[in-house]
């Protein structure tokens, strides 16, 4: 992963080169952040939970994107082997920003069982490096128990979270 490194002009990303104190982020308060390929499955399933939500560039030439409230990550398993290219890395840009990754709450797994022991290990990979609970797995676009379940999840999780603050 790169790193942020701190210079006379405020906090950047070193790799991207962008500025998080000058503003060169898109911002967003959405609680519900994902990541969808090309393929769009994530971006379809995201779009079935009817939540607000909000998506991480797939293109590096898009601006990026900058959290501002707690969150739950969703994400695509890429292919490989024991882990290895696992997590998009647009989401490990996403992650490198410090603020980003201090917001992370959760992660919600995309998948496709033909990766065997590595269907949705991007989710175990983030959910162990940042230090929050892997929240659920689906396959592909999911199913419509799938949207059920996480919704009903969501709302359970959030709820626990903001009483376990007061």
């Amino acid at each position: 992963m790169a790193t942020l490194t701190r210079d006379p002009h405020g906090t950047r990303d070193a790799k991207a080169g962008h500025d998080v104190e000058r503003g060169s982020f898109r911002v967003t308060s959405s609680h519900l952040i994902y990541f969808s390929s090309v393929s769009g499955n994530t971006r379809r399933f995201v779009e079935k939970l009817g939540r607000n939500a909000d998506s991480i560039p797939l293109l590096p030439t898009e601006e990026p994107l900058l959290a501002t409230e707690p969150f739950v990550l969703v994400l695509p398993t890429y292919g490989g082997t024991g882990g290895h290219g696992s997590v998009p890395k647009q989401v490990i840009r996403f992650l490198n920003v410090e603020q980003n990754r201090k917001l992370i709450r959760g992660v919600i797994g995309a998948g496709n069982t033909n990766f065997g022991d590595n269907y949705c290990m991007a989710g175990d990979i983030i959910a162990a490096k940042c230090h929050v609970p892997h929240l659920y797995r689906f396959e592909l676009m999911g199913t419509p128990d799938d949207v059920r379940r996480v919704n009903e999840g969501l709302d359970t999780f959030w709820t626990r979270l903001s009483q376990n603050q007061n």
